[in-house]
């Protein structure tokens, strides 16, 4: 399994292209795999026959483990080492918590407070756990990537690192307190559409993040007249001058990155008791793919870029995410993110933060509206050009003058674009 980004450390296949038998060439496409981040296409690196497939559709194998093997130059490999599995067996010296429900977890069913029922604790883990004073009640409500559930050293310090939700939560054992009731709701009937993988994965990742930052959403409206008149003058000169597409996001991007520079803590992350400040302005764009799943690529160094730079990325960015062409590179790294939700004719949204960060912009509709402008010679009634922004954050990490201070200096430099700009 090749590196698929700096921070991927497994991915689970979704297609073989090729079966036993068949031969390959080198660089042609031998199978697709998905990570939590971006699906992606391999290649095999070499060309000849393929002797094993040593794992199975919606296995989920390790960075660097042999996937396959393949004959080249008219010589088997050593058909004893192929036929070794490269999957480690479960431990004998393994501690086994057993439940009755044998149902992998996800982080939907660990904010309902149920643990993972069929957790297999590996000495490793063990010994972490006790580093970490972690009970094994907690361990149970971790999230489990391992096959058939079982429970990973990434899996514990992607918990840690996430600030240990669950420490504090109780397992209901029919006494006093809060418990989760069953309502038993009539779902009703119909069409059965299954959840692709990355769809099962955007639903894990809201229901966590609501879970473990608690949101609160702050609007403003801005007056876009000016910065929407410029726009149409010069969408097509900016064009044909520099051969992109002039949208608004990168105008967004540049204010955003602006404001960000004026509130530094906005741009964060919470580590524990740590809040870690960003060195970096790397805008996350959530953007629509063709099969109606959001994903996230990211402009790097936004604050660095000039317009014609931020046009070119973002352009560049949203057609490979359309095309199915993101890799790993493109979709790390963001420390703040953008939700356009006017591009669906929203007025404004209430977006979910896209976790590590401290909070998350969702742009609305533009719409045109009959505005009172306050001038020296008195009141008057016009046609303004008029967006809400909302700003969903973190209170853990963010109060309400830090939030409501840096939307509203986004808001302003929206508004003070400088209609004599040259392009």
């Amino acid at each position: 399994m090749p590196k698929l980004g700096e921070s991927i450390t497994e991915a689970a296949i979704i297609k073989w292209f090729k079966g036993v038998g068949d031969t390959v060439e080198h660089d042609e496409i031998l199978l697709e795999v998905a990570t939590d981040k971006v699906d992606a296409e391999v290649p095999s690196t070499v060309s000849g026959e393929i002797l094993e497939l040593r794992f199975q559709p919606n296995d989920v194998v390790a960075i660097g483990e042999v996937i396959a093997v393949i004959k080249t130059n008219g010589e088997a490999p050593n058909k004893a080492a192929a036929k070794e599995k490269s999957a480690p067996t479960k431990a004998t010296t393994d501690k086994v918590v057993p439940k009755e429900n044998k149902s992998r977890p996800t982080r939907a069913s660990s904010s309902s407070f149920k643990v993972n029922e069929n957790i297999y604790v590996s000495p490793l883990v063990d010994s972490m756990a006790r580093e970490h004073h972690i009970s094994y009640e907690e361990l149970a409500r971790i999230p489990a990537t391992g096959k058939d559930g079982r429970l990973r050293k990434s899996d514990v310090l992607n918990y840690l690192q996430d600030g240990r939700p669950f420490q504090f939560v109780q397992v209901d054992q029919g006494g006093s307190g809060f418990k989760v009731p069953d309502l038993q709701f009539d779902k009703g009937s119909g069409k059965i559409v299954e959840m692709d993988r990355m769809r099962q994965m955007i639903a894990d990742r809201m229901v966590f993040s609501k879970h473990t930052s608690p949101h609160v959403t702050a609007y403003v409206e801005a007056d876009l007249t000016e910065m929407v008149q410029w726009r149409n003058e010069n969408k097509v000169p900016f064009q044909k001058k520099y051969n992109e597409k002039l949208t608004y996001t990168p105008l967004f991007i540049e204010a955003i990155s602006k404001a960000i520079q004026d509130f530094p803590m906005i741009n964060s992350s919470l580590d524990g008791t740590n809040i870690i400040v960003k060195d970096e302005i790397n805008i996350g764009m959530a953007t629509a793919l063709p099969s109606g799943n959001l994903i996230v690529p990211v402009v790097k160094n936004a604050d660095k870029k000039n317009l014609v730079q931020l046009a070119a990325t973002t352009n560049e960015l949203v057609a490979k995410a359309r095309n199915g062409e993101l890799k790993g590179d493109d979709i790390k790294g963001s420390t703040f993110t953008i939700s356009n939700v006017g591009t669906f004719g929203s007025l404004m949204g209430t977006p979910i933060i896209n976790q590590p960060e401290a909070a998350i912009l969702a742009t609305g509709i533009i719409k045109k509206r009959a505005e009172v402008m306050e001038k020296p010679e008195g009141d008057t009634i016009e046609i303004r050009s008029i967006m809400y922004l909302s700003l969903s954050f973190d209170h853990r990490v963010v109060d309400g003058y830090l939030a409501g201070s840096f939307l509203r200096k986004v808001a302003d430099y929206l508004e003070q674009f400088d209609v004599k700009r040259k392009i």
